[in-house]
């Protein structure tokens, strides 16, 4: 089997000889430009009625029906009061001191777990819970924590300071 050309003559290929296949992007319709066109006088609206004109958006409307945003029941409501914690695990948090990301000399707050990368969100601060085992000696300055939490911390050597529990105490 021979080659047609040798390797010296065969073209290289060049950025500015890139293209598309014929036919791979299509142009799009230009509406309402004469009746040749196939889209002209009405441009592909019909006649007349609502729809025809411009800045028209009937989103959910069904001729009258009624819409289905308005057919399913509906539950529940946004507490405004509400308080929004990350909450994050005992256990997660000895992964992320053997894994060298938190600092056990240091106070760990919402600051240090939302740089390690497990408090996400949560504008109320950080609530500590007992998932998991905790083997670290680490003093904790967090919004909130159950009793069991607190618990785990204290028998590895730890403390936990509660800052949001402080707060509602002097409000009361």
């Amino acid at each position: 089997m021979e080659r047609e050309q040798s390797e010296s003559e065969c073209k290289t290929m060049k950025l500015n000889d890139l293209r598309d296949n014929d036919g791979a992007r299509k142009g799009r319709m230009r509406v309402g430009r004469g009746i040749g066109s196939g889209k002209g006088k009405t441009a592909g609206r019909g006649q007349k009625g609502q729809k025809a004109r411009s800045g028209v958006a009937i989103n959910g409307f069904e001729g009258g029906q009624m819409p289905l945003h308005m057919r399913i029941p509906k539950r529940g409501f946004n507490n405004i009061f509400g308080t929004d914690y990350a909450i994050v695990n005992l256990g997660m948090i000895q992964k992320l001191v053997d894994a060298k990301k938190i600092d056990a000399k240091a106070v760990v707050d919402h600051a240090a777990l939302k740089a390690a990368g497990v408090a996400r969100g949560g504008k109320d601060g950080v609530r500590l819970l007992a998932k998991g085992e905790l083997t670290a000696k680490l003093t904790f300055e967090v919004a909130g924590a159950s009793a069991a939490a607190v618990a785990a911390v204290e028998k590895a050597g730890g403390s936990v300071k509660q800052t949001a529990a402080k707060a509602e105490a002097t409000a009361e």
